[in-house]
């Protein structure tokens, strides 16, 4: 299958370098000219749980190089996602469809927006990564990947995917509401992200403090009053148990968010926790500890923006 894989951030150069590996035919594209060039000359490099690997392959910044991709794989920031698509969507052929595995809510609707939801995939992954470097990445923790349609995708092309994924390693399957597969990995970000991105702790240190594990609980327990008055239905029986589930199994990963605090880039705070507040609102369903999170994690992002 040729695939495009937009943006090179941890998840973007561990799906791209595996499905290469796997022996499909990816393009990674980038909007850098200087890293697109480091990286098609270098190649990627991917250590950790899978093993470490070099892995090289085509990058481009030119939207034209997209345009015989069958799936677009997108892998920026959710703040980015308007901005990524409007950029290489004219250019894709009416057959090509779009998936996002990207964390929190609005990317799914935005895809379709520009694309049509007839050509949107959505769904959830629990492979973790942190980027070490450019086009370098370590590959933190494995767990399942879980695709499905928004529109009127084949069932055919689902499976096809599906298959293709697992071959390169991230074993894959096909649920029918894409809607419930978001908000679920919606329920772990909301767990993890902020606590990892105020405390500094990796993943599996959170549950390791009462303080860290009673929040993260009290905030999962307002995103799932949200959750229910919206009318979702999770694909976990246990949702809190599944979001420690997580924190254990990527003990060692250093969270996408916390990553970016470290990093001094922008976070998706307001696609994840900032999300649940709106939503909160919306429904008049109090969400303290959420609002809370969201105000600290902007102020340690604003702190270091207004630096810049």
């Amino acid at each position: 299958m040729k695939i495009v894989v937009i943006g090179p951030g941890a998840m973007g150069c561990l799906f791209a370098a595996l499905l290469t590996e796997s022996g499909q035919d990816v393009l990674l594209f980038d909007h850098l000219p200087d890293r697109a060039a480091f990286l098609a000359r270098e190649g990627l490099r991917v250590e950790g749980v899978s093993g470490d690997r070099r892995v090289r392959l085509p990058v481009s910044i030119n939207p034209a190089d997209a345009r015989a991709a069958e799936l677009v794989l997108v892998c920026v920031k959710a703040y980015h996602t308007r901005a990524a698509i409007t950029n290489i969507g004219p250019g894709l052929s009416i057959q090509a469809r779009v998936m996002t595995l990207q964390n929190g809510v609005g990317n799914v609707e935005v895809l379709s927006e520009v694309c049509g939801p007839d050509r949107v995939l959505g769904g959830v992954t629990s492979h973790g990564a942190t980027v070490l470097g450019p086009g370098h990445v370590r590959h933190a923790g494995t767990g399942e990947t879980i695709i499905g349609a928004v529109g009127h995708v084949p069932e055919s092309f689902l499976n096809q995917t599906a298959d293709i994924f697992t071959a390169a390693g991230f074993q894959t399957s096909v649920a029918d509401k894409v809607d419930s597969l978001i908000w679920s990995k919606l329920i772990v970000n909301v767990g993890i992200n902020p606590l990892a991105a105020i405390t500094r702790l990796k993943n599996g240190q959170l549950l390791d403090y009462p303080g860290t594990e009673r929040i993260m609980e009290q905030a999962v327990a307002e995103a799932l009053a949200v959750t229910a008055a919206r009318g979702v239905e999770l694909i976990f029986p246990d949702p809190l148990a599944h979001v420690k589930h997580v924190a254990r199994a990527t003990a060692g990963n250093t969270a996408s968010m916390l990553q970016d605090v470290l990093a001094g880039r922008q976070t998706e705070i307001d696609n994840i926790n900032g999300a649940i507040v709106a939503h909160g609102r919306e429904l008049n369903i109090p969400t303290p500890v959420n609002e809370t999170l969201t105000g600290l994690v902007k102020t340690i992002e604003m702190n270091y923006l207004n630096q810049k």
